[in-house]
């Protein structure tokens, strides 16, 4: 039997979705009549809303244009990034780096399949079809395994999600999670909507917008925004509201300044030491790390090379820590 509530494939065509009522604002046309009510009401309560959204998509692509270019990111992983839009992650990036490597992830079955279909192109860009919430599952999920190469860094963005994570399904400890799998020199680039200044009230009736809509939304002050970056260092000019994170000279936002936040920060290097124990449980290195430091730093004995496998790759010797980024990153 039919259900009433569901169109072709299954699709819930009746209560709006988060990713649908933003495609909307962004004048995009993946979306039904409930998602384009409920983004009406967005407008009505937020007259400057399409603005707002698309102001978050500047801002995505500052970050992204700063990591791929003076960073040298080369991997990123947009996590709930939504319905492909007219510039996306990876064609950002690879404006500046051509070879960039980008996974989207997202729950949504819509999200995916349209993913699938306009954005997984090549051996660079893929579509998974996974829940945020669970790093592991994300971080070993086959095709991000494929791309991203979790011993360098990587760019982890999560633009208007988190306030989709409500406090019951711990957001901080989620982010902790991906921040403890980043090597240093990886990045984390947020936005997220605040209570702070509404003295209109504006942000209860967006609330109750999403209320309605397939996820609610979960606006937290700027201390607890603040929060998700635990353990990475803020890159200037820190969490500050969006459209004023280094802006572009001479492009105004399209929408209110005191809107959402977002900052960037980088997970800072460790130090030599806490890279050595690092190595020393790493299953390629690990042994051999042990075996080149009892026989010395550097150079082997006898003004021999320093020691390696049967291909010549060296050990883990000081090596990596000398010769610039490694499996662990250092040097970025």
């Amino acid at each position: 039997m039919s259900q009433p509530n569901r169109g072709p494939g299954g699709i819930d065509t009746r209560t709006p979705n988060i990713a649908r009522i933003y495609d909307y604002l962004l004048g995009g046309k993946d979306n039904f009549a409930a998602d384009r009510a409920a983004a009406q009401r967005l407008m009505a309560a937020v007259p400057d809303m399409a603005g707002i959204v698309r102001d978050n998509r500047a801002f995505i692509g500052r970050v992204v244009r700063y990591l791929a270019g003076e960073a040298g990111i080369r991997q990123f992983l947009d996590l709930g990034g939504g319905l492909p839009a007219q510039l996306n992650v990876h064609e950002m990036a690879q404006r500046t780096a051509p070879g960039a490597r980008v996974v989207y992830v997202d729950n949504d079955p819509v999200v995916w399949s349209h993913g699938q279909a306009l954005l997984a192109s090549g051996d660079q860009v893929a579509m998974v079809c996974a829940d945020l919430r669970k790093p592991y599952d994300v971080l070993g999920h086959p095709e991000v395994l494929r791309l991203i190469d979790l011993a360098q860094p990587v760019a982890v963005i999560c633009a208007c999600t988190l306030h989709f994570v409500p406090d019951q399904d711990e957001p901080y400890r989620v982010i902790a999670e991906y921040r403890d799998r980043l090597v240093p020199g990886s990045y984390l680039a947020i936005t997220h909507g605040t209570r702070e200044e509404d003295p209109d009230g504006m942000v209860d009736a967006v609330i109750s917008v999403y209320r309605q809509a397939s996820a609610q939304l979960h606006v937290r002050s700027l201390p607890d925004i603040q929060r998700f970056f635990d353990g990475f260092d803020l890159l200037d000019p820190g969490v500050v509201w969006m459209a004023e994170w280094r802006p572009d000279p001479g492009i105004p936002p399209a929408g209110r300044i005191r809107s959402l936040r977002g900052g960037v920060a980088r997970r800072p290097l460790a130090c030599r030491s806490a890279l050595l124990a690092r190595a020393s449980n790493h299953p390629r290195y690990g042994r051999r790390a042990a075996r080149d430091r009892r026989a010395g730093p550097g150079p082997g004995r006898a003004g021999q090379p320093a020691r390696g496998d049967a291909a010549g790759r060296p050990g883990f010797s000081g090596y990596h820590l000398r010769r610039g980024p490694g499996w662990l990153g250092y040097g970025r």
